[in-house]
């Protein structure tokens, strides 16, 4: 059975919504982010990033998002192609995610409520690049039914957990509206409801403790 360590983010939330929609037997393993679970020398064996999600199948240990989400479509045979130009349009917005949205939103998503100060440069930056990606995927949805074409894929499920945080990252969801009917249609999906749910939010407080471990200099120690 798969071992899931993960947290209730949207990087987590990318791989329990794969593997409820794959059907795959899974394992939770919650780790307290605000505890510092992430840390521990035995998550840092399987995550040396010290960051979620990671897995654990048999032998084999993965950790990055993205790696993982391809890991288990080879397994499976599904929700990503074995060849052909669907695979590659799957590929390229699975990479966009990795190396756009996830990062440029979450500093949006940073600088406007957990910043200790309010830097209005960096709050200014990072919404208004958050608006161009939104824009971005919105053409691409103003085309076709998914972001590789007409068959839901793992690119969808990269990139959903993020885009459901528009309010958070200053934007305006009604003025995309292409990406609006995209996230009703994939939130609407018994399994994207469920993979929502793992492991369950924490409605611990945002303490001192909780902000040294997500945003502290532990984050940046030599391990």
């Amino acid at each position: 059975m798969i071992e899931l360590y993960t947290a209730p983010t949207p990087n987590g939330f990318k791989v329990s919504i794969a593997l409820e929609e794959l059907g795959l037997p899974y394992e939770v393993k919650p780790v307290d982010l605000r505890q510092g679970e992430q840390f521990k020398p035995e998550f840092l064996k399987i995550s040396p990033n010290n960051r979620i999600p990671a897995i654990v199948d048999g032998e084999l240990s993965i950790f990055e998002s993205g790696a993982i989400l391809v890991y288990l479509a080879e397994k499976t045979g599904k929700l990503l192609p074995a060849s052909g130009p669907v695979r590659y349009q799957a590929l390229q917005w699975m990479f966009f995610q990795v190396g756009n949205t996830g990062p440029m939103l979450g500093q949006a998503h940073h600088f406007r409520n957990y910043a200790p100060e309010k830097l209005q440069y960096a709050i200014d930056r990072y919404t208004n690049e958050g608006k161009r990606l939104y824009g971005v995927v919105d053409r691409r949805l103003s085309q076709s039914r998914y972001l590789a074409g007409a068959e839901y894929t793992m690119a969808d499920i990269i990139n959903l957990p993020w885009l459901l945080l528009s309010a958070n990252q200053g934007i305006d969801i009604a003025g995309y509206p292409h990406v609006a009917r995209w996230i009703g249609e994939l939130k609407a999906r018994p399994a994207v409801q469920r993979g929502l749910a793992v492991p369950p939010r924490s409605d611990a407080p945002m303490d001192e403790k909780a902000r040294e471990a997500l945003f502290g200099k532990q984050q940046y120690e030599r391990r």
